[in-house]
């Protein structure tokens, strides 16, 4: 058998032509099959099918990124459906990454990240995988155009419905749903009452961190007003507390700060917390901030802790 086209590398095989690698599998009869359809075809992607039958058996293969990948082996036809998602979930991660393009994770948030046009853009930030995902996939599905979004959105992969608003190109899954019958007024407030939560130190949603200062604005707009069964935000909060008066009129990042502590914590490990807000001069702003804390009595510093007073 002929192996023109083709270089053994230590564990796979590649079908090269001139400079470019139309393909890499991890057998060499395997490749050869495909590299006689590319001789076949003359070297043209666009031609590439995407199922072959191969004795016994269909072979699903699709092109990404100039590339042909062999996804799948099947006994029996698979159907369009099948065919379907097999190349959607190998165009959503073609590497085999721990998350798919596009989706990282600094803590416990998950960041949708994309470069156009030579900047990057950050798309939404989740705290949960699934709701990152979703977005990530309808994004792909959409050329990256967040104005697709409706106000509910069906999800395949779960087979739920979620209820999606888009604030300043940022993409923010309220809520999921089993049936699309969905009472969009409560979730909004639900919505800016988990910001107000966050707000307040009464819960912790770093994803919804660019919001905790708009929610007057977002109460307009959205025709609503942040509501929970037990808390009572914004007014209500005990005059005569001058404690809880001084933590909630604290500078955005003072709290982050002041929350990254918990009951106590050492100088690296509130770094640790705080990486997803790194820039330039990282550590002498929380060091700053450590020492606002300490001179308005919220903390103190006892060896190499920070403890809350």
């Amino acid at each position: 058998m002929s192996e023109k086209y083709l270089r053994k590398n230590k564990k796979s095989y590649s079908i090269v032509k001139g400079s470019h690698t139309f393909a890499r599998t991890n057998s060499l009869e395997d490749a050869m099959i495909i590299r006689d359809l590319l001789v076949d075809i003359d070297w043209n992607l666009e031609e590439v099918p995407q199922s072959i039958k191969i004795d016994e058996e269909y072979w699903i293969l699709t092109v990404y990124e100039e590339k042909v990948y062999l996804l799948a082996k099947y006994r029996q036809k698979p159907d369009e459906d099948t065919i379907e998602k097999l190349v959607k979930k190998h165009q959503r991660n073609p590497n085999n990454s721990r998350y798919g393009l596009n989706i990282s994770r600094i803590m416990d948030t998950y960041i949708i990240t994309k470069q156009i046009a030579g900047e990057g853009h950050v798309f939404g930030m989740y705290d949960s995988l699934k709701d990152a995902e979703f977005v990530r996939n309808f994004l792909m599905d959409h050329q990256w155009n967040v104005n697709e979004f409706g106000e509910i959105e069906y999800d395949e992969e779960t087979e739920t419905y979620r209820a999606v608003l888009v604030i300043d190109d940022c993409v923010y899954v309220l809520d999921s749903f089993d049936d699309s019958d969905i009472d969009l007024e409560k979730t909004y407030e639900e919505f800016l009452a988990k910001i107000s939560k966050h707000k307040y130190g009464l819960a912790n949603y770093p994803h919804l961190d660019r919001l905790k200062n708009r929610i007057s604005e977002l109460e307009e707009e959205l025709n609503v007003k942040a509501s929970d069964d037990v808390w009572i935000f914004g007014e209500g909060i005990e005059e005569e507390d001058a404690l809880t008066d001084i933590i909630f009129t604290l500078a955005p990042f003072e709290k982050s700060v002041y929350d990254a502590i918990g009951s106590r914590a050492t100088a690296d490990e509130i770094k640790r917390k705080l990486i997803r807000f790194k820039t330039k001069n990282f550590d002498e702003k929380i060091g700053r901030n450590l020492d606002v804390l300490i001179e308005k009595g919220l903390i103190k510093k006892v060896g190499d802790h920070y403890i809350k007073c």
